[in-house]
C-alpha cells in the first residue's frame, strides 16, 4: 500500500511535466492541476483507510507525508513556471539628448521603482548605418535621415528591462512621442519639450522588442537572474 502511494505521487508529478511540454501554458496548467488534485485525493483516502485498518506506524507516517508532498510540490513548481513565462523583455534606449542632459540616473530609477528588472545595459555611439537599421520601419518618412543623424550623433544608453507587462507599461512610463501630448508624470511629459528631442525610445510591441534587443545586444550580454525584490513585487515565495 505504501509503495502504491508513492507511485501515485510520482505519477502526479510526472503529469505536471507532461502537461507543460505537450500543451499550451494555460491548458497544460489546467490538466496538470486536475491530475495533481485527483492524486492528492487518492493519497489522502488511502492514508486514512490504512490508518484505520491498523497498519499505520511512525515509519508509514513519514512515507505518507513524503508521498502527499509530491503533488503539492509539483503544483507549486508549476505555478512558479507559469509566473516566469509571464515575464517579458523590452528594449529601452536613452537617446543622445537624454545622455548629454544627465538624465540617465533619473530614468533608470523610474523603471526600478516600478519594479522592473534591468538585464542588459551598455553605452554606445551607433553609426549612421546602425541607426538606419534601428529605424528601418520609418525609411519612407521624410524625417528618416535626420532621425538617423541624431541617433548617431552621440552616446546612447541601450538597455533591456524585464518584468510582467513591461513592454506595454514601459511605453506608458515613457509617454507619448510628442512631449506636448505626454501626461505629467511620464518621462517625456516631465523631461522633454519637442518631438525631435524626446530623450528616450521604447519598443512598441513584442515583435519589435525581440528585433530591437537582437539588434543592440548579443545573447551573451543578456543576464538572467532572480532579483531578491521579486517576491515582494509578484508574491512568488
Amino acid at each position: 500500500m505504501a509503495s502504491q502511494l508513492v507511485r501515485s505521487g510520482v505519477k502526479a508529478a510526472r503529469a505536471v511535466i507532461s502537461a507543460s511540454r505537450n500543451s499550451s501554458l494555460l491548458s497544460g496548467k489546467g490538466v496538470a492541476a486536475a491530475a495533481l488534485s485527483n492524486a492528492g485525493r487518492k493519497l489522502s483516502t488511502a492514508a486514512s483507510f490504512y490508518e484505520n485498518s491498523g497498519g499505520y506506524n511512525a515509519s508509514h507516517n513519514r512515507l505518507f507525508s513524503a508521498a502527499l508532498a509530491i503533488p503539492v510540490a509539483g503544483y507549486m513548481l508549476m505555478d512558479k513556471e507559469a509566473h516566469a513565462a509571464e515575464l517579458e523583455r523590452t528594449f529601452i534606449a536613452i537617446k543622445p539628448d537624454g545622455v548629454q542632459r544627465g538624465l540617465i540616473a533619473g530614468i533608470i530609477s523610474r523603471f526600478e521603482r516600478k519594479g522592473y528588472k534591468l538585464v542588459a545595459i551598455k553605452l554606445i555611439v551607433p553609426s549612421k548605418e546602425f541607426a538606419q537599421k534601428h529605424y528601418h520601419d520609418l525609411k519612407e518618412r521624410p524625417f528618416f535621415n535626420g532621425l538617423c543623424d541624431f541617433l548617431s550623433s552621440g552616446p546612447v544608453l541601450a538597455m533591456v528591462w524585464e518584468g510582467e507587462g513591461v513592454i506595454k507599461y514601459g511605453r506608458k512610463l515613457i509617454g507619448a512621442t510628442d512631449p506636448q501630448k505626454s501626461e505629467p508624470g511620464t518621462i517625456r511629459g516631465d523631461l522633454a519639450v519637442v518631438v525631435g528631442r524626446n530623450i528616450i525610445h521604447g519598443s512598441d510591441g513584442p515583435e519589435t522588442a525581440k528585433d530591437e534587443i537582437a539588434l543592440w545586444f548579443q545573447p551573451s550580454e543578456l543576464v538572467s537572474y532572480t532579483s531578491n525584490a521579486e517576491k515582494w513585487i509578484y508574491g512568488v515565495n
